[in-house]
C-alpha cells in the first residue's frame, strides 16, 4: 500500500514536497511509525496517548481532519499537517495558539466552588468539557483562515461551557470576552461539527451563546 506524505522543515528551508512511502498498517498511526522506525527517521509527526484521547495527532487525510489513531487509510491516501497553523516540521504544527484564545474567554472565571451540582448539571456541561484540544475545528474554519483574531470553535465551545456550569459567578464576564471577533462573527456553516473527533457541535454551542447573549442584552 502506498501513502503519500506532505512534508516540509523549516530546520532545512525546503519546499513543501509530497512523499511516497510504502506501508503494511491499514492504521494511520501505526504506519506513520512503522515508516518512522523502518524507511525515514526524519519523518515528524505528533502522537501520545494513541487512543483518540489527547487529540495530539491530529492530521488531514484527503483534505479531511481526522485524529491518526483512529483513522484507517487506503491505498494512495494524501496525509498533510492540519491548517491554519504554522508548520514545524513535516505533520507537526505550532498549537501554541489554542493556550492564546482559550485565555481570552476564561481568564477571569470566577466560581463559587460551594455550590453542588447534580446529575442534570452534570450532563448540561459534559459533552463541552470533553473537547480534546485536537485543533481540527480550526484548521477547517472558513473564518479562522482568514481572520486569526477569530475567537473560534473549541474557545467557544468552552465559553458554553463555563457560561453553563451554575457555579459560575460572573457570567457577565464571560458573555464580555465572545462578542468582539466571536459568536457573531461565526458563519455557522457547521464544518466545524463535521470534524470534531468528541461529537462536540461548536455550531450548536455558538447558536446557544447568541441565544443567551440576547437574553442578557447584546445584540
Amino acid at each position: 500500500m502506498i501513502l503519500n506524505i506532505k512534508r516540509f522543515s523549516t530546520e532545512y528551508l525546503e519546499k513543501n514536497s509530497i512523499d511516497s512511502f510504502e506501508i503494511t498498517n491499514v492504521n494511520l498511526l501505526k504506519a506513520l511509525i512503522e515508516i518512522k522506525t523502518q524507511q525515514d527517521s526524519s519523518l515528524t509527526f505528533r502522537c501520545g496517548c494513541k487512543s483518540g484521547v489527547c487529540g495530539s495527532c491530529a492530521v488531514r487525510v484527503n483534505g479531511v481532519e481526522r485524529l491518526a489513531c483512529k483513522t484507517n487509510i487506503q491505498n494512495g491516501d494524501l496525509i498533510e499537517p492540519i491548517k491554519n497553523s504554522t508548520i514545524i516540521k513535516d505533520l507537526v504544527v505550532d498549537v501554541s495558539h489554542e493556550t492564546l484564545v482559550i485565555e481570552k474567554v476564561i481568564d477571569t472565571i470566577k466560581s463559587d466552588d460551594n455550590i453542588e451540582l447534580d446529575k442534570a448539571d452534570i450532563k448540561k456541561i459534559d459533552l463541552q468539557s470533553n473537547c480534546i484540544l485536537c485543533n481540527s475545528c480550526y484548521s477547517t474554519c472558513p473564518i479562522y483562515d482568514v481572520n486569526k483574531d477569530f475567537l473560534g470553535p473549541f474557545a467557544l465551545t468552552r465559553a458554553l461551557r463555563y457560561v453553563n456550569d451554575k457555579r459560575l459567578i460572573n457570567k457577565g464576564t464571560i458573555l464580555d470576552s465572545i462578542q468582539s471577533s466571536g459568536i457573531w462573527d461565526c458563519t455557522l456553516c457547521s464544518a466545524c461539527t463535521l470534524v470534531c473527533p468528541q461529537n462536540i457541535d461548536p455550531k450548536a454551542d455558538i447558536m446557544q451563546l447568541q441565544n443567551i447573549s440576547v437574553q442578557n442584552g447584546y445584540t
